[in-house]
């Protein structure tokens, strides 16, 4: 194969189940992979560690790790110390309302990052794990979020005026609970013992098993007949 035959795409890796997951489907798809991951003040950074591993044990082409300071803009959870990170929360509060983990204008400025990345390696794909069925309080997981930002890509980049339509943004697990997209990862072979979704991690990466993140996941596995691996 050719360098012009080659199908390249662009993975948001945060580390977390999700990213990897759609990761091992982009791949499975016949994509050549290259990963992107972000250091942007988030309180979690051990889930860099993780999309490390992950981009070494799925070969990407490339990996990078980009550094952003959301932080010193505040307004979250995640960001900020100061602002506690929920725990123990039911299922019929999560999602209900836009969460205090809300990261302002997140994706859009991860996305737009792994626009320019494929921008500049001739790339029309990129592949983001967002999902709008069991964490649907994020406003930039939404369908209507993502297929705005596809129409920008195509009319803001030199790719795609000359190309119009072609840079596709992919959500292939957007619509599927936490135990599909688990069942799914599990087929492909995703090692999720490499990953870490906790929001709140202890100084050794051990997910707090309390915070939304951590209870969806073990909720996903459950309905697996399975343990989360990093709680077994």
């Amino acid at each position: 194969m050719n360098d012009l035959e080659v199908r390249r795409a662009v993975v948001l890796l945060s580390g977390g189940l999700d990213s990897a997951t759609c990761l091992k489907i982009a791949r499975n798809q016949g994509y050549q992979t290259h990963a992107i991951s972000f250091r942007y003040g988030q309180r979690h950074q051990h889930e860099l560690e993780c999309a490390k591993r992950l981009a070494v044990q799925a070969q990407v082409a490339a990996h990078r790790i980009i550094d952003i300071d959301l932080a010193q803009f505040g307004g979250s959870a995640l960001t900020d110390a100061k602002i506690q990170v929920p725990k123990q929360a039911t299922d019929a509060v999560i999602g209900t309302e836009i969460p205090v983990t809300y990261v302002p204008a997140r994706n859009t400025v991860f996305l737009s990052l792994a626009l320019a990345f494929a921008e500049s390696i001739q790339a029309f794909d990129i592949f983001i794990g967002v999902n709008a069925l069991d964490y649907s309080g994020y406003p930039d997981c939404r369908p209507e979020f993502i297929a705005a930002f596809e129409r920008a890509a195509n009319l803001a980049t030199k790719v795609g005026v000359e190309n119009p339509g072609k840079i596709r943004i992919h959500t292939p697990l957007i619509q599927l609970s936490k135990a599909e997209i688990i069942a799914w990862g599990l087929r492909l072979g995703v090692d999720y013992s490499l990953t870490n979704s906790c929001y709140d991690p202890d100084i050794d990466g051990r997910p707090c098993g309390a915070c939304d993140a951590c209870l969806l996941r073990q909720r996903g596995f459950a309905a697996q007949g399975l343990t989360d691996p990093l709680l077994a």
